[in-house]
């Protein structure tokens, strides 16, 4: 599967993100890595606070290379992160696991099924990772991006 392909089924949108919407979602991110790291919040908040930075960082990946998800579509959140190998080029073990995060959500968020403290932890070390990699994907392949427009 290509972005194009998903393009041409309607699960991506071509999308011309400005450099002050990827900016702040990046800002976004960050706020979020920082509030998932909160000890005193529940570990569901932490948990969820923690998977907002990695679909953000997904989200980016999309922006920087001309696509948004279909947020009209099911499956938008999966959908992102299954582009992560085609848009930031991460491995399919990284994708398995941020998977098994997005489930992990839907059960917790739809279901109220408890999170524990090691899938805190590991949506915790998952989002550090791809948030170090998307600042890092940006500045090097995408600095326009994160340039301040000249008024």
């Amino acid at each position: 599967m290509t972005l194009a392909n998903l393009l041409a089924i309607q699960r991506l949108l071509a999308f011309n993100a400005p450099p002050e919407g990827v900016q702040r979602l990046l800002a976004a991110a960050v706020r979020n890595l920082a509030d998932a790291q909160i000890a005193q919040l529940s570990a569901e908040n932490r948990f969820d606070a923690a998977y907002k930075c990695i679909l953000q960082c997904a989200m980016l990946g999309l922006w920087a290379r001309g696509y948004r998800t279909s947020t009209s579509q099911p499956g938008h959140h999966q959908t992102a992160l299954q582009a992560l190998p085609l848009t930031m080029g991460l491995p399919n073990d990284t994708i398995i696991v941020l998977d098994a995060l997005r489930k992990q959500r839907n059960l917790n968020d739809y279901e109220g099924d408890p999170v524990s403290d090691g899938v805190v932890a590991e949506c915790l070390t998952q989002a550090r990772a791809l948030l170090a990699h998307t600042q890092q994907f940006l500045k090097t392949q995408f600095p326009d991006l994160l340039l301040v427009p000249k008024k």
